[in-house]
């Protein structure tokens, strides 16, 4: 009789139970620590974030996985192969550097903002994160997307006393709740129909369900397909953005506008192209509408912005995520149509390391310029150049690669690996959409690039930045800057392996 124990493969599991255990610790030691000695639990936080990103290494050799089914050792709930790690690698760096800016934003709050909660909070929700691109069973894909977005609602409205904050959190707690209902009503007709949670298992039964149940599991698909649209913030799923990033703490709006981007394409991409590739004629047509339909109202939402109005930086910047999981969304509908889906997914994690590296970098300013400006304008950033030309350069630098125009050679670089998928996939027409709202992106890029540079109006402000803030602003500028160098390096990273 075989054994029912399983072996746990504990250094394929480091990352995410690191970031697990350090949010534990955290937690204990709030409530041990004299009130003057709070800011040690983000430097705890960081050191444990660092700690679980280069439990990445040992991983990168070969394929490991863990809890796999007694007597059949290819079916395993939890696979740490390369698509898992370059995501996990986002993941946890993008975390990482979102906890640099915490550091500093918790120590301007005032003790609005509970440090002991925010770091066990953030901690949780990034060991969830993890946790979702190594899922290959519905079920830890759904308790991992639930434990990254459940603190994430809290972290939004965490700060005591600010309304706009509390709004935005209740914005996006419906949001994600219809998403998991959606999502879970439909993970369960997949299963009525196929009997199996197992990922692969599901791609070879949903292929041949008897009559009967061919209608029950079409539904699931559908369902399944619009509870991840909610999360990846597909139009029309996306109102909760804008409201949600400017009531958030910044740095939670960061970690929202890259961190919760890939969470909801990594689980876009297992449940598509890995559990469901025999229904990819329904899928695929369905997400190269939705990408469409996403980077034109993100974009024209962005355009929009008034640099005068309250908040219209962060405003921007939301509106500009929203554009650009519209191009995130093209390569994952041309894999539906391509005969190597393995490379179309590729050029969505090469799209996805370029934006999360320069967006993060300039959530980053934007922290640093909020903290002399609280209402963080467009209008605010006017003269950078003046008082702090460094600053200015590398904002100037982000934009342009969010833009897609040199020297910010890692953008344009992105950009055209995600054309390229379209265009293998004869996905033309989305081409040509994606081409205008290139266009249409320039617009406000190059406008917000321009206001950098031009005389001040009045008094210079000058912007001293933090030490975590200035460290987080050089991360982001080395990375932009050697993958501008070498684009190729990206490519070469995200060779999935996931086939």
């Amino acid at each position: 009789m075989s054994s029912l124990v399983q072996s746990v493969d504990w250094l394929a599991i480091a990352p995410p139970t690191i970031a697990a255990v350090v949010g534990l610790v955290v937690l204990v030691a709030d409530l041990f620590l004299a009130e003057s000695r709070k800011p040690l639990l983000g430097w705890i936080a960081v050191a444990g974030l660092a700690a679980a990103a280069l439990m990445l290494l040992p991983l990168l050799d070969a394929d490991r996985s863990t809890f796999c089914l007694v007597g059949d050792t290819e079916v395993c709930s939890y696979t740490a192969d390369r698509f898992t790690l370059v995501i996990q690698f986002l993941v946890l760096g993008g975390a990482l550097l979102c906890a640099l800016l915490s550091v500093t934003a918790l120590k301007d709050s005032g003790k609005r903002l509970p440090e002991g909660e925010y770091w066990f909070l953030f901690l949780s929700s990034t060991a969830g994160a993890a946790l979702l691109p190594a899922s290959r069973d519905l079920a830890t894909l759904v308790v991992a997307l639930e434990v990254a977005s459940l603190p994430a609602f809290a972290l939004v409205g965490l700060r005591h006393g600010d309304r706009r904050s509390s709004e935005a959190a209740l914005k996006f707690f419906l949001s994600s709740v219809t998403a998991t209902a959606v999502s879970l009503l439909g993970i369960s007709f997949v299963y009525a129909a196929t009997g199996t949670l197992h990922l692969t298992r599901v791609a070879e039964r949903i292929q041949d369900v008897d009559g009967q149940l061919a209608t029950l599991a079409q539904t699931g698909v559908v369902l399944t397909l619009v509870g991840f649209a909610f999360k990846t913030a597909a139009v029309p799923f996306h109102f909760w953005v804008p409201d949600t990033y400017v009531g958030a703490p910044l740095p939670i709006a960061a970690y929202l506008s890259v961190i919760g981007k890939a969470v909801g394409f990594s689980g876009l991409i297992l449940v598509t192209v890995v559990a469901l590739p025999s229904y990819a004629d329904a899928w695929a047509p369905a997400l190269a509408v939705l990408a469409a339909l996403t980077m034109t109202v993100g974009n024209v939402g962005a355009l929009r912005q008034q640099p005068t109005r309250a908040y219209s930086a962060v405003r921007l910047l939301a509106w500009s995520s929203v554009g650009q999981a519209g191009y995130l969304l093209v390569p994952i509908a041309a894999a539906g149509y391509s005969d190597d889906p393995e490379k179309s997914v590729g050029s969505t994690l090469a799209y996805a390391l370029m934006y999360g590296a320069v967006n993060l970098g300039a959530f980053a300013v934007a922290a640093l310029v909020g903290r002399a400006h609280r209402l963080n304008r467009v209008a605010d950033y006017r003269g950078l150049y003046a008082v702090s030309p460094l600053t200015a350069l590398l904002m100037g630098f982000f934009l342009l690669c969010l833009a897609g125009l040199p020297p910010g050679v890692i953008g344009l670089f992105a950009k055209v690996t995600v054309f390229a998928a379209a265009v293998d996939a004869g996905l033309g027409w989305l081409a040509v959409v994606m081409a205008v709202n290139v266009v249409i992106a320039l617009v406000y890029y190059l406008r917000w690039t321009a206001l950098l540079f031009r005389a001040t109006e009045g008094e210079p402000v000058r912007h001293r930045g933090p030490a975590p803030v200035t460290v987080a602003i050089a991360l982001t500028a080395v990375l932009g800057v050697v993958l501008s160098g070498a684009p190729q390096l990206v490519l070469r990273f995200t060779d999935t392996g996931l086939f």
